[in-house]
């Protein structure tokens, strides 16, 4: 009789846990997708302002575009202490990728075959 106890006890103690994690996870999650919300809305307007100056061969054109579209905020880790972060935007098929710490806009690249610096 003490062992089913222990036993229904451990089991408790265990799905509790599981829980408890479960609850920490999704409340984390929910801050780190508003927190991204907030950083993207913070980079948008500059990221766009970027990518309609940048000189290339194809222009891009967010105000006017026809078909326009967020890709977000991406990152690459692109070496054990390096993570490169980019916004990318797409206009008319043309992509354009703002770097938000250097504030350079890279047009008709895409982000993982950018050069790293």
């Amino acid at each position: 009789m003490t062992f089913q106890r222990i036993v229904v006890a451990l089991l408790v103690l265990i799905v509790g846990g599981l829980g408890g994690i479960g609850y920490l996870q999704w409340k984390t999650a929910v801050q780190v997708r508003t927190l991204k919300a907030f950083v993207e809305g913070s980079v948008f307007n500059e990221a766009v302002m970027a990518c309609e100056q940048a000189k290339s061969s194809t222009p891009f054109r967010w105000n006017g575009g026809k078909s326009t579209s967020v890709i977000g905020l991406n990152s690459v880790k692109t070496d054990k202490y390096t993570v490169s972060a980019s916004y990318t935007l797409v206009a008319d098929g043309v992509y354009c990728d703002f770097d938000p710490i250097k504030r350079k806009a890279d047009i008709g690249s895409s982000f993982l075959e950018r050069e790293t610096f």
